[in-house]
């Protein structure tokens, strides 16, 4: 699998990467997934050459990190790029982020709190080092914690050997600026499909001109572009309050989605792979998060790879999306 250079310290990551979040389980996904398919997804996944395994604490409370870390018990550690998260916290005081089930998470990006998160992640996934460590959401009021601040602290990190490569999810252009005056930053994560496209306007640029790597998270948005569901769904669990989720915008949705399926005959591949290939065509710094939850799923996407997607058929996608009144 086709891989990108990540910073300067010889790291390389495949242009597709697992994501876990929706693996972690819990209130956001209606429930717990057996735990042995969510194994074999991940040893999947390697197997076929992805090397990125993207978690969070935030992610069902460390349950994510803990079904990472039992995976990595039948893999060769250095085969794998762990990337974990951290400044979303529900033992210490924060800013109100939002809550899962009756738990609520707060933001809070100090020193104190990214430590004792480092401490706790590494037991989960039981590993001495991270490969990616990435602030998950950026400090607020009042409990904000200069980025200065932070950065120090994951250089500091670094140095000790602890992360290899730092990064930063759900960044402003202004914020990714202000990381880079203070330090090294490898990698942002963003939200970026076909029916959200902002990363288009600021981020792409800069990844561009500094040698960042774009993490692209949610690239189905949400599992809605696979085809998979019906005009008239109700969405529940971390779905809910989506844009492309409510009544009127998913049969919309739909009815585009119907509208490619001589693409996919074309290109001989389901809609959901056809959606990540139109991803993974816009840019050559995109590395593309999938998030998985059965080794099947997880052969299908990585299909997209292999995709050579014409530059007129993926105008034409670009088109039909807009055409939808984003």
């Amino acid at each position: 699998m086709e891989r990108i250079k990540l910073g300067n310290n010889g790291t390389e990551i495949s242009k597709m990467g697992l994501g876990t979040w929706a693996i972690g389980g819990g209130p956001a996904w209606n429930g717990d997934l057996d735990k042995t398919v969510c194994v074999d997804t991940i040893h999947r996944a390697v197997e076929l050459g992805i090397n990125l395994i993207d978690t969070a604490p935030g992610y069902n409370f460390g349950k994510s990190e803990k079904i990472v870390g039992e995976a990595l018990e039948g893999l060769n550690r250095e085969d794998v790029v762990v990337e974990t998260k951290f400044g979303l916290v529900w033992d210490w005081k924060g800013t109100p982020f939002n809550k899962v089930g009756d738990r609520q998470l707060y933001r809070n990006l100090s020193p104190d709190s990214i430590k004792a998160e480092m401490r706790a992640s590494l037991q989960r996934l039981g590993t001495d080092h991270v490969d990616i460590y990435m602030s998950h959401w950026q400090s607020l009021e009042p409990y904000y914690t200069p980025i200065a601040e932070t950065m120090k602290t994951l250089m500091d990190l670094k140095e000790q050997g602890v992360i290899r490569a730092i990064g930063a999810a759900n960044v402003t252009a202004d914020d990714v600026k202000e990381y880079l005056s203070y330090g090294e930053l490898d990698i942002i994560q963003a939200k970026y499909n076909l029916l959200d496209r902002n990363a288009e306007k600021e981020l792409f640029e800069l990844c561009r001109s500094n040698g960042i790597v774009l993490q692209v998270y949610s690239p189905l948005e949400q599992g809605l572009l696979t085809g998979g569901f019906k005009k008239g769904y109700v969405p529940t669990g971390a779905r809910a309050n989506k844009k492309w989720w409510q009544p009127g915008n998913l049969d919309r949705v739909v009815d585009m989605l119907d509208g490619w399926k001589p693409l996919c005959a074309k290109y001989n591949c389901s809609l959901s792979t056809l959606s990540l290939a139109w991803v993974v065509k816009q840019a050559d710094f995109i590395s593309v998060l999938s998030g998985c939850t059965s080794p099947s799923q997880v052969d299908e996407n990585v299909g997209a790879l292999n995709i050579e997607l014409s530059q007129e058929d993926a105008d034409k996608m670009r088109s039909d999306a807009d055409a939808l009144g984003m």
